[in-house]
């Protein structure tokens, strides 16, 4: 069964305050369906020579893929990092009705 061309951006920030501000502007301006920020991840990354270790909140960001350039210039704009984690991950498959809706999220308003 074909999709509506559906992701998962997933990116992290570094607190609650970063990722919930962030969550908020991405939904209240249309560009995702719907946000899940998961506290607590602990991150282990090499930056500028040296082994970080850090604790982030991850979102998942839902939303149509047409959105993509706009959530990517959306992060960046409120991001505090100096390289924040942008990537998008492609549904492949989904409940119908769900997919539909993180399509056209304000259809069912």
């Amino acid at each position: 069964m074909p999709t509506p061309d559906i992701q998962i951006v997933l990116t992290t920030c570094p607190d609650s305050e970063t990722a919930g501000a962030l969550a908020r502007s991405l939904v209240s301006e249309a560009l995702a369906a719907c946000v899940n920020i998961l506290p607590a991840a602990q991150t282990v990354y090499s930056w500028k020579g040296k082994i970080e270790c850090e604790s982030e909140h991850v979102l998942l960001i839902k939303s149509h893929v047409r959105n993509y350039a706009a959530i990517e210039a959306r992060i960046k704009a409120l991001h505090p990092y100096e390289l924040p984690e942008i990537v998008a991950v492609p549904i492949v498959t989904g409940l119908a009705e769900y997919l539909a809706w993180v399509s056209d999220p304000r259809k069912e308003e």
